[in-house]
């Protein structure tokens, strides 16, 4: 993910290593670990997934706004959401890379866990939700995640395939966005309310509210502590951002998946908005990720006359 786009572009590079940095010497090790052939620490593993798809997200998204690009809207799932919050200035990067290395210390301690994808509707899983195995997320018309504790959504996993459905482990270690994570993400809140929470600089849609983040949202301490056991609904979020006008749907992170998601939207098959990533469908090389993003560039170029968008979090 975005390693050839690390290698190639030395503005994206700069920004995530500026994330790095702010991880202190476990920084390294994860950048390390992000580049191997053979990593040390799984990718998949939380303390690997979360701080990358944070770093990935953050200098891309970066990178758009130093071209002087100004989005109408930022949207994003689970960590990515934490990533526009930041790009609009609600965190600085500093407290936001602190509000995730304490969150993950203590999800570190969550009981083993999943995340199932299943193609059916909220109202087609309920029979199969049981308190331990809960709805996680509504990404789209017939595409939620389920999440529990191992054995139960193992259980759940097999009643589904049982009844014809459709269903597959997603890559996580973790029941994000469920009860099984409540006890250790709340002791997460006591450091967010040391933190200074701003209101949004820039348009932020909520995928806990499924609509526009307001000003009282944005600086709750709460919202954020409870972020990483609240379902998240994506699909009602990107309805929510297709409803005002034609736009160009840029995905600035993970390639391709919630791009997926996009080009299922009505506002997207009808052709009036256009869904496209900047980075490759699969991991590529350096060429081909510069390239993928360079187009991705190129659909939300700026006026040349506008001057570069400068950095919206307080620098420290």
């Amino acid at each position: 993910m975005a390693t050839g786009l690390y290698r190639g572009d030395s503005d994206f590079r700069r920004h995530v290593d500026e994330v790095f940095a702010l991880w202190g010497p476990e920084g390294a090790a994860i950048r390390a670990d992000w580049l191997a052939d053979d990593p040390v620490v799984p990718l998949d593993d939380l303390r690997r997934s979360q701080p990358l798809l944070f770093a990935v997200g953050w200098g891309l998204g970066r990178s758009v706004l130093d071209r002087g690009v100004v989005p109408t809207a930022l949207l994003g799932h689970s960590v990515g959401e934490v990533v526009a919050a930041t790009l609009a200035g609600v965190l600085s990067l500093p407290d936001a890379v602190r509000v995730l290395a304490d969150r993950l210390t203590h999800l570190a301690e969550a009981p083993p866990g999943g995340m199932l994808a299943v193609a059916a509707t909220p109202e087609q899983v309920q029979p199969y939700l049981d308190g331990a195995v809960v709805l996680a997320a509504a990404n789209g018309p017939r595409q939620v995640l389920l999440a529990g504790p191992d054995e139960p959504l193992a259980r759940a996993a097999q009643r589904l395939r049982e009844a014809g459905v459709t269903c597959q482990s997603a890559r996580s270690t973790v029941a994000f966005h469920s009860p099984a994570v409540a006890a250790e993400a709340a002791r997460a809140e006591p450091l967010l309310r040391t933190m200074p929470l701003r209101p949004p600089q820039l348009p932020v849609y909520s995928c806990y509210t499924g609509a526009r983040m307001t000003p009282a949202v944005a600086t709750d301490p709460d919202y954020w502590a409870r972020q990483p056991v609240a379902p998240v609904w994506f699909a009602a979020a990107l309805d929510a951002v297709c409803a005002t006008e034609p736009a160009v749907l840029l995905e600035a992170g993970a390639p391709h998946g919630l791009t997926a998601l996009a080009r299922r939207h009505p506002a997207v098959r009808r052709g009036g908005s256009t869904a496209l990533a900047a980075l490759p469908v699969r991991a590529g090389s350096r060429e081909d990720d510069l390239a993928a993003f360079a187009a991705a560039l190129s659909a939300v170029a700026a006026p040349a006359s506008r001057t570069p968008r400068p950095a919206l979090e307080p620098r420290v």
